[in-house]
């Protein structure tokens, strides 16, 4: 077995995964990581960039939500890095993609966009339907 996955969600995942342990060869590598960001959270943090890119200039312009969701992932203060693009005339930003977010890492992303919508007054879609 090259590459394998197991995902946690009862004790036969529990008991597979320590068999694999046990026989696994010398020099094997292991990851163990928290579950990845959900499907309903991937959804609301697009909803909520797009709301913010919809109503909120910033430096005088319009960003889409693709720029305000880097912007955001910064604002995590998650590792980022900037270097120099291929022309020479603009930078890159380098750093980790929200797909890579943990469930609790997306959910502090969450909390920091809909801080900034409220500093800015945006109104977020789910704030809409309720007020109808």
């Amino acid at each position: 077995m090259s590459r394998a996955l197991i995902i946690l969600h009862r004790q036969t995942d529990r008991d597979r995964a320590s068999a694999w342990v046990r026989s696994a060869p010398w020099g094997t590598r292991i990851t163990f990581q928290e579950a990845k960001r959900s499907t309903d959270q991937n959804a609301r943090m697009w909803a909520m960039l797009t709301d913010v890119a919809r109503q909120v200039q910033w430096d005088g312009q319009r960003l889409s939500a693709d720029d305000w969701k880097l912007i955001f992932l910064q604002g995590l203060k998650q590792e980022l890095r900037m270097v120099r693009n291929l022309d020479g005339n603009g930078f890159v930003q380098l750093g980790r993609s929200s797909s890579d977010l943990s469930v609790a890492e997306m959910a502090d992303l969450i909390d920091l966009i809909a801080a900034f919508g409220a500093r800015q007054g945006v109104v977020f879609g789910d704030q809409m339907e309720t007020a109808a």
